[in-house]
């Protein structure tokens, strides 16, 4: 069952991503520096970045679940508060420090670090749902 918890909430978290970046794709494209043909699409696309973000979730999920298990987290409301933390005070800044020594726009960090917050939020509550 703990298996399932982690591919469902890893699922929707990655879902959510989709969902997120899809609404923030031209600002994202352009804080990124990307450059993108006449259709707002990335230049030499590739699922590559989709199968890793698929992996990366199973792997983010599979941890908080662990670590949610060791501190007897186990309501929903638990759940979305710590992992609204794990994003916001461990994923976020340390996308940000990356950002800042990579020189890339504070936008790009607000974009990248609100998806780091939401999508673990949605990860504690969905692994506390079962």
């Amino acid at each position: 069952m703990e298996l399932v918890n982690v591919l469902v909430a890893a699922a929707a978290s990655w879902v959510f991503g989709a969902i997120w970046y899809m609404a923030l794709a031209k600002p994202w494209v352009e804080a990124a520096g990307i450059e993108y043909d006449e259709n707002g699409r990335p230049k030499g696309g590739s699922p590559t970045p989709f199968i890793l973000s698929a992996i990366c979730m199973i792997v983010v999920a599979g941890m908080m679940r662990h670590i949610f298990g060791m501190a007897g987290i186990e309501t929903v409301g638990k759940g979305l508060i710590s992992g609204l933390g794990i994003g916001l005070f461990f994923i976020a800044p340390w996308t940000m420090i990356n950002n800042a020594y990579g020189m890339r726009p504070f936008k790009l960090t607000l974009i990248d670090g609100g998806y780091s917050t939401f999508g673990c939020a949605i990860i504690g509550a969905v692994l506390t749902l079962f």
